[in-house]
């Protein structure tokens, strides 16, 4: 009778991974008897557990509940916080998130800017634009040119202060911009890349216009900045990104004249930088926006500005192919005002367009699985922005 009274009581718990409001967040406040018997009865194995009186969803087990929840659209965690106060801090917690990554369900949002009131975010699967909170930064910042990275379920947008580089990061769980450590040595125009929770930042150039050879990596889940050794060449106005589990480093340039064909890879385990000769043998001018790089199963492709072409990689020919033509221009300037990612398994070109019925930006994806025929690519338009301008200010993917 005892071991009943125990099991209909209020029993909750998280592993330390989740804030330690989550013991709680699905029941309010705890008097001291249920606390002392939830204390006694937990046995921490790092899984979330209900009493079985206090499911989520009436009728199911507490592990079905949360996996049910985990595979729901992200479009409707928003809906499902609004609930109960159970359900809010479910969502607040991170939780779910987390979830989602160990049961590999991922959706591929879209964040961009392409018009002075801010940060957008498009839900490709129910073809919807969010709105995201603005920035509480200064007009310095707001208006300065600005570079931005996706990492773990975060989006980080590195800009400048009045008097310094700053970053601010935008938390997919709390829905809110915090501002973030700032670098050990403070950057713009590198390059930078992701994968999983850390990013890797490399090259650019200080508030003083040192071209920089450094490198460091950042951990979203602790929100810390570690130096990593140095490139072999300094450079700026590069790219990067992460193939086989490996960051890598190509074009940019060393000065206003200099260019480099050159690539660099980073093997985390070893922490040793590989250089790799012609790796990239379009050369990038000043005028030039940094490579338009993305990977696709492990698979690199790239957009040649002049000819409005994609082409991929031959990891062991150390070569490009042609593939087919951008369904947008990018020739018209520099490659700038133009987004060129990965979307999963697919390649995302995000883009102006100016049509009778005015200005838009267009989103198309085309899947590299797919194939190609006569030098053509399969691009399906996935979204649309009307009225918004045709410059594409900055552009992120988050994975969640």
């Amino acid at each position: 009778m005892a071991s009943e009274t125990h099991k209909s009581k209020k029993v909750f718990y998280c592993s330390n991974k989740v804030n330690k409001s989550s013991h709680d967040y699905l029941f309010g406040k705890e008097d001291e008897e249920e606390r002392r018997m939830r204390l006694e009865g937990e046995v921490d194995d790092g899984h979330c557990k209900f009493g079985s009186s206090d499911s989520l969803l009436p009728g199911l087990h507490d592990d079905v509940s949360l996996t049910c929840l985990a595979w729901a659209s992200r479009s409707d965690y928003a809906s499902l916080s609004c609930l109960n106060g159970r359900f809010n801090s479910l969502i607040k917690s991170g939780y779910l998130y987390d979830l989602r990554r160990r049961l590999g369900v991922v959706e591929h949002w879209v964040y961009m800017v392409c018009d002075p009131r801010g940060w957008e975010a498009f839900d490709p699967f129910r073809e919807k634009w969010l709105r995201l909170p603005k920035i509480p930064c200064d007009d310095c910042f707001n208006y300065a040119d600005k570079e931005s990275l996706a990492v773990g379920s975060e989006l980080l947008v590195f800009g400048r202060e009045l008097f310094d580089f700053a970053i601010w990061k935008y938390s997919l769980v709390q829905n809110n911009w915090t501002k973030c450590e700032g670098m050990n040595h403070r950057r713009c125009l590198f390059g930078s890349g992701s994968l999983g929770s850390i990013a890797i930042i490399a090259g650019g150039s200080d508030k003083n216009g040192n071209v920089l050879k450094s490198a460091e990596l950042y951990d979203s889940l602790s929100g810390r900045w570690e130096i990593l050794p140095n490139m072999h060449s300094p450079r700026r106005l590069c790219s990067g990104f992460f193939m086989d589990g490996k960051f890598y480093v190509i074009g940019g340039m060393t000065s206003a004249t200099d260019s480099l064909t050159c690539g660099e890879e980073f093997d985390i385990q070893t922490r040793k930088w590989r250089k790799i000769e012609g790796m990239y043998p379009n050369v990038n001018r000043a005028a030039q926006a940094p490579p338009l790089v993305a990977v696709v199963n492990n698979q690199l492709y790239a957009v040649e500005y002049l000819t409005n072409m994609v082409k991929k990689y031959d990891k062991k020919k150390n070569s490009w192919e042609v593939l087919g033509r951008l369904p947008v221009r990018a020739d018209s300037s520099n490659g700038w005002g133009l987004a060129f990612k990965a979307r999963g398994e697919e390649l995302l070109v995000v883009g102006g367009h100016r049509g009778p019925e005015g200005e838009s930006i267009v989103l198309s994806s085309w899947a590299p699985k797919s194939g190609f025929k006569d030098g053509t690519l399969d691009w399906k338009v996935i979204g649309l922005k009307e009225h918004s301008g045709v410059f594409v200010y900055n552009c992120a993917v988050m994975g969640c």
